[in-house]
């Protein structure tokens, strides 16, 4: 399974934002308790555990907020330039753009179109594979741990001892220790009483009370779930180390401040170390846990904590604000680079507009892309190719991401900067393997290129009408073209690159599948086909279907007979996520296409689900397909995938799903094999194509 999906460069800048950050905090929390080191331990204590619980709170979550609070009449921000500067530093490791698969449908017809690249490392895989596996492995041993802990406490003995929380006696041999976060309970080694004096065992008991009401076994699973988290960062085990040793110095004061010896305390402690085994896992609080050479000269001398006098109070409420409310102001202010960059105050910036670009290829092509702004400030863009036939195509998609222009067509990508200035984009035309540079500039009155006009639609030719052809050129094909590609505009038919199995498919809606005893060339050898009709008016689809299969009668002399066989067939329906899909703004009455490119690769305009489901048939599965997802209307679409071969033979790093995954996370629908009895045309007599 390919995770895409999941792994886009949104998320990695996210989660590396948030590492940065994070460790970011942790410097500063440690300058901190350098700062306070002379004063008391649960200070310092909590401020790592501030910068451990800094770890499940990102910066981006306290911006959210930020943004909520923001009044809706915020007047835009004056100054993009300062603005977007501070998102960089902010968010230095911003998401590049997505490279989108390529399409070659309406690229010239001497231009070379390689296949889309793929890759064979699946990099995002390995990295989630990892991880899980460490927190898996975390989770384990430490539920192992905590299973043999319970074991014990299930089959110790209750006993009465002078502290708040119920006291159990075990055989085991372990330190004192704090069991349990809500309802916490004392576990005492057998024998504990007789091997330390009263005054000994009271201050140990002192110690372990300290633990429950300061609730260290909840603050320290909390670190460990930060530690099961995020495992690979090594600053969460050190602060681990650091929570502890606070802890334990903290409870350290509490016990000599009750009135304790110290040198009974010291004893008391090295006893627990000599007898004893330290407790493995973090959050059942005992006695040891510091470093204990260090921690004795600190209970030997009495060495005196400070309390916070009001330079460090200044200090930490300055740096918690600061950790709270600079985050919080960037979203309270809405400083977004999309914000900067299209801010109202600026005009150049409006990339609603006329604009207009040369692409360089064996030929120059000229391309207009006009761009509007809906109510919702929605951007909708149309693309133009000046040298082609006459026509708008509808963008599938269209964004502006700060200075960042994305184009999706159902035949090609464009990325692009807008400049400065606002009046050109500076970017690159992906219609293949190859990319090739194409800058637009913004079109002015008197620079703007005229637009050829669709010719008036001419009246349909009579439903009753049985037309042929009146004139049919067929030729072989070049070996460089691809297709098949169909275009069939008021009286003309023109088809390039087609076998004569495609035309069995085209007029017949048949699939590979239904097509029987054909012979190899009838697969293999592709024709240019140009022709037009007899008659008055423009033939409707079923008119064009009737004259092809008239002229494969004539010119291949093709006789044949249908019979029933059952096969597999696929039925589509929309995806649990629902469609993903674009809805066609054109005249419903007018001609759409649809076509492939290299391999991989599918668009259509102002098609239908039926037609759609036809040509995915004929064109990858080679199989019937049966709409059923229940969408009328005519849609827009672009469909990229890796094709069955080519996963494993390049690498690259961006590479696409399968197919029937591609539909699913691209189109929001779905694929579902089944079987069922389908009319199979069986091929009695054919021939090459009679001369023209």
């Amino acid at each position: 399974m390919m995770y895409n999906g999941f792994w886009k460069e949104t998320w990695s800048a996210a989660i590396v934002n948030h590492l940065w950050q994070s460790t970011l905090v942790i410097l500063v929390a440690w300058v901190l308790t350098l700062v306070l080191r002379r004063n008391q331990a649960r200070t310092r204590y909590w401020v790592w555990m501030a910068a451990s619980l800094k770890f499940l709170m990102p910066f981006s979550l306290l911006a959210a907020i930020g943004d909520w609070l923001r009044p809706t009449s915020l007047p835009p921000i004056d100054s993009p330039q300062v603005a977007s500067a501070i998102v960089k530093m902010a968010h230095p490791f911003l998401q590049s753009p997505q490279r989108p698969g390529s399409f070659a449908v309406l690229f010239p017809e001497s231009t070379s179109i390689a296949p889309a690249p793929h890759h064979a490392v699946p990099l995002p895989e390995i990295l989630v594979v990892l991880w899980l596996c460490g927190l898996l492995f975390l989770l384990l041993r430490w539920s192992c741990i905590w299973w043999a802990i319970r074991s014990t406490l299930r089959s110790a003995s209750r006993i009465s001892m002078p502290i708040d929380v119920p006291a159990f006696l075990t055989s085991h041999m372990i330190e004192p220790g704090i069991v349990g976060i809500f309802r916490p309970v004392l576990l005492l080694p057998e024998k504990i009483v007789d091997r330390l004096p009263a005054a000994q065992l009271r201050s140990i008991l002192a110690h372990e009370s300290c633990h429950v009401q300061r609730r260290d076994n909840l603050t320290a699973a909390i670190h460990m779930v930060v530690e099961a988290i995020f495992w690979f960062h090594p600053a969460v085990w050190w602060i681990e180390r650091r929570l502890i040793e606070e802890r334990e110095r903290a409870c350290d004061e509490v016990v000599l401040q009750l009135g304790n010896e110290a040198e009974v305390y010291a004893e008391s402690i090295l006893n627990i170390c000599k007898f004893y085994t330290e407790s493995s896992i973090a959050c059942m609080s005992g006695v040891t846990g510091s470093e204990l050479k260090r921690r004795i000269l600190r209970i030997m001398t009495k060495q005196i904590a400070l309390e916070l006098d009001l330079s460090r109070k200044l200090l930490l409420g300055a740096a918690g604000s600061v950790a709270i409310s600079v985050p919080v102001c960037f979203g309270l202010l809405h400083i977004t680079e999309v914000r900067a960059q299209s801010a109202p105050a600026n005009p150049a910036r409006n990339i609603a507009a006329t604009w207009q670009g040369i692409l360089h290829t064996n030929r120059d092509l000229r391309f207009v892309v006009k761009i509007t702004k809906e109510d919702d400030a929605t951007l909708r863009a149309t693309f133009y190719n000046i040298d082609a036939p006459p026509g708008g195509i509808p963008a599938i998609s269209t964004t502006l991401t700060g200075s960042l222009l994305k184009l999706e067509l159902p035949f090609a990508t464009y990325e692009g900067t807008l400049s400065a200035d606002g009046n050109s984009i500076t970017g690159t035309w992906r219609q293949g393997q190859n990319p090739l540079p194409l800058n637009f500039a913004r079109a002015t009155t008197e620079s703007e290129w005229t637009i050829p006009q669709p010719p008036p639609r001419m009246a349909p030719m009579a439903a009753d009408a049985n037309p042929s052809f009146e004139v049919a050129t067929i030729k072989p094909s070049r070996p460089d073209e691809h297709g098949p590609r169909y275009d069939f505009r008021s009286r003309r038919f023109s088809v390039i690159r087609a076998s004569l199995s495609d035309l069995l498919k085209f007029s017949y809606g048949l699939q590979q599948s239904q097509i029987a005893k054909a012979q190899d060339w009838v697969n293999s050898e592709s024709y240019d086909i140009s022709a037009k009709p007899d008659g008055e008016g423009e033939p409707s689809i079923k008119q064009w279907e009737s004259m092809v299969k008239k002229l494969m009668a004539d010119r291949f002399q093709l006789k044949f007979h249908f019979e029933k066989q059952e096969q597999t067939v696929y039925v589509l329906t929309v995806a649990r996520t629902g469609p993903k899909l674009m809805r066609s703004e054109s005249d419903p009455n007018a001609s759409g296409g649809m076509g492939f490119g290299p391999p991989g690769n599918f668009g259509a305009t102002n098609q239908t689900m039926a037609d759609i489901s036809e040509a995915l048939g004929q064109g990858v599965l080679n199989r019937p397909v049966e709409d059923q997802t229940g969408l009328t209307g005519r849609f827009n679409l672009r469909l990229t995938w890796t094709p069955d071969g080519l996963a494993t033979a390049t690498e690259n790093p961006n590479a696409l799903p399968d197919f029937f995954t591609a539909i699913q996370e691209q189109l929001g629908l779905k694929l579902v094999s089944t079987k069922a009895p389908v009319d199979v045309l069986v091929i009695d007599r054919v021939e090459r194509p009679s001369p023209n």
